[in-house]
């Protein structure tokens, strides 16, 4: 696109403007009145002054000048359209109207492709905020005649993208306007994606051109979901308003359902006993007061139970579970003199959660805190009462196990552990983030928006990876022998990665950042950032399920062919 074409655009934007305010010119006619007051001028005397007012008036620039004003004046600046082509029967007449838009550097923003069926060339898609849709004169389904007077029958799309490249300026088209049908309404919504999307990397997209790239946590806004197949959406924090295409729920979880992880039908070994959530700090033997491990599997039978639930989660992911793909979300202004968003950690056992939890708490104790677990063991001396742990009863823990005052709890050797939902309060009260670690199955009980929570999914990097660095680290296997210590196995890692894909499968959704374990050092880096950049967030993008009630709705069928993008 030319320089003068993009001038020309902004020219014809500016008269439309100009054009609604409906000013009154003083003259309609200024340069037939300049020409004649030159020639008047000359027979006044030939002065210095009239000299150089006749050399003004002369001037190429000036008169070009002057009758721009009177076009303006008398509105004569819209463009002329060409006659109707003599091809068109006569009473077809009232169904043909002929479009001229002005061509700036921007794309018209409309997609075509060729109508198989009948050899004819259609509007494929009108892209939200582009020229088209603007204009308000193209619609989806309208047959397009002709381009700049060129017949468009027997032509090939890629044809006419050509044809439209040569165009310059206006762009005039002739189109059989589609039947009118009754469209749905759709409401725009704000998406969080859960996952990554590259239009070049599709192979199905309609048209690369018109698609839109996004990471995992863009909040994309969503302009319309009449095609059950390709959504229309803007990327919030791109300069470009136009909107373009992007994979719908039910394509991509379709997508999802033919390529499901191996893990999800691998039936899992059953383990001997280990410490949950074994990491790096399991052996250094520093004790942090009331920071404990979660009670999200038991205890000596950990890795069968954790199998056990893999299997049942398998097992009924091809009905009711679906694939992280977007997650509706609304705006959330926090107050500087709001309670800190709780912070969640989960992942699977061995991946260094509790390990990334206490390098947190040790990096600012004064800001960042964890919550005192309750347990019906008895005390034992070195331990202090609501500092190391709540000595509770039976009884009493059992009554709040009825009443939900827990968010998860357990048993091991014959005693009670659990984290109550108070504990969180009371870190929450004393102006700390309460660090978290719960079984994503847990996490429903504080997934409210009185907690907010930021639910952060640690996953372990690839095998060969885990072989570097993890192959000599020692962990605790039995809580009551600290002497009990054994490396982990080519299965430990091989269960890590397979419980990985499971949890990421099953409760992707929940998720609000995905960090991959390889390096402590780097891991526990991201994440702090990561934090401290949603602290500092003056919006959080929160799921509406927390303040509202609302879900997508379906609409019409896709085109299901390949666009071309104009």
């Amino acid at each position: 696109m030319s320089g003068v074409e993009m001038v020309s655009g902004r020219i014809h934007e500016r008269l439309k403007r100009f054009e609604k305010r409906s000013p009154v010119p003083v003259q309609e006619h200024a340069a037939s009145l300049a020409s004649e007051l030159a020639e008047g001028l000359i027979h006044q005397g030939w002065t210095d002054e009239v000299k150089e007012l006749v050399a003004l008036f002369s001037q190429p620039n000036f008169k070009s000048l002057l009758c721009v004003h009177d076009d303006v004046a008398q509105r004569n600046f819209e463009p002329n359209l060409p006659p109707i082509p003599d091809d068109v029967l006569e009473e077809d007449e009232d169904s043909v109207k002929i479009v001229s838009l002005v061509k700036t550097k921007d794309p018209l923003g409309a997609t075509i492709k060729m109508d198989k069926s009948t050899g004819t060339i259609v509007v494929a898609r009108i892209m939200r905020g582009g020229a088209a849709d603007k204009s308000g004169l193209i619609h989806e389904g309208d047959e397009l005649k002709e381009v700049n007077g060129v017949s468009l029958e027997h032509r090939k799309p890629k044809e006419i993208l050509s044809l439209l490249a040569r165009s310059q300026g206006e762009v005039t088209f002739t189109i059989i306007p589609a039947s009118k049908e009754e469209m749905s309404s759709n409401k725009t919504l704000f998406m969080q994606a859960l996952f990554d999307y590259d239009p070049n990397e599709d192979p199905t997209v309609p048209c690369k051109d018109a698609a839109v790239a996004f990471r995992r946590g863009d909040v994309l806004q969503i302009v319309s979901m009449e095609d059950d197949t390709w959504w229309q959406a803007c990327r919030l924090g791109d300069s470009n308003t136009r909107a373009g295409l992007i994979p719908s729920q039910q394509l991509h979880e379709r997508r999802v359902a033919l390529q499901r992880p191996k893990a999800l039908f691998k039936p899992r070994r059953v383990k001997p006993p280990v410490m949950e959530d074994v990491d790096y700090g399991a052996i250094t033997g520093i004790h942090i007061a009331g920071l404990r491990r979660s009670f999200r599997l038991g205890r000596k039978s950990s890795w069968a139970r954790e199998a056990a639930r893999s299997r049942r989660w398998s097992t009924g992911f091809h009905g009711a579970v679906r694939p992280p793909t977007y997650k509706q979300v609304i705006p959330f202004h926090r107050d500087p003199k709001d309670k800190h968003r709780l912070v969640v950690l989960v992942g699977p056992s061995g991946v260094g959660v509790n390990e990334l939890k206490r390098r947190l708490l040790l990096s600012d104790p004064d800001h960042y805190g964890v919550t005192v677990p309750h347990t019906t063991r008895e005390k034992r001396r070195q331990e202090n009462e609501g500092v190391d742990y709540n000595f509770v009863s039976s009884h009493m823990f059992e009554e709040d196990i009825l009443n939900h005052r827990f968010v998860e709890y357990g048993r091991y050797s014959g005693h009670y552990y659990g984290t109550r939902l108070d504990s969180v309060h009371r870190v929450l009260a004393e102006g700390k983030v309460c660090l978290l670690c719960v079984h994503p199955n847990k996490i429903k009980h504080v997934y409210t928006s009185e907690f907010k929570p930021y639910v952060v999914f640690v996953k372990p990097p690839q095998i060969e990876e885990l072989r570097l660095t993890r192959r000599r680290v020692k962990f605790i296997c039995d809580v009551d022998d600290k002497n009990s210590v054994r490396i982990f196995s080519e299965e430990d890692f091989e269960d890590m990665i397979n419980l990985a894909e499971t949890l990421e499968s099953q409760c992707g959704h929940l998720f609000d950042k995905v960090i991959i374990n390889g390096d402590i050092v780097v891991a526990f880096k991201e994440l702090k950032a990561d934090l401290q950049k949603v602290e500092e967030a003056e919006v959080h993008w929160v799921p509406s399920e927390w303040i509202c009630s609302s879900s997508p709705t379906k609409a019409r069928r896709s085109c299901g062919h390949l666009d071309n993008w104009i």
